[in-house]
């Protein structure tokens, strides 16, 4: 059974947010749930372009953590825009 989830020091993000391909419902589209701390990660590493100890260091978590995040997080992204499904990226609350 995976431990406690520790905390991380994410940007906070005021609302969620989705985004869906045009012309589709949303109520006809998958949903793929894009965890806050792996948004922040993304945002560190590729929009402000820190190195991933960088980042780690701001999120006050390991290089390997944000490694993780990194993966699962682009992956995720690649999904929904590779098999039109809706990105939810929710508040941090």
């Amino acid at each position: 059974m995976p431990g406690r989830k520790k905390s991380r020091h994410c940007r906070p993000l005021q609302g969620g947010r989705n985004f869906k391909p045009s012309g589709i419902p949303a109520r006809f589209l998958e949903k793929v749930l894009l965890e806050i701390d792996e948004f922040e990660a993304i945002r560190l590493c590729d929009y402000e372009g820190l190195n991933q100890i960088e980042a780690a260091e701001r999120m006050s978590i390991s290089r390997g953590t944000i490694q993780r995040l990194l993966s699962s997080g682009r992956s995720k992204v690649l999904d929904v825009i590779l098999h039109q499904k809706e990105l939810i990226i929710p508040d941090e609350s």
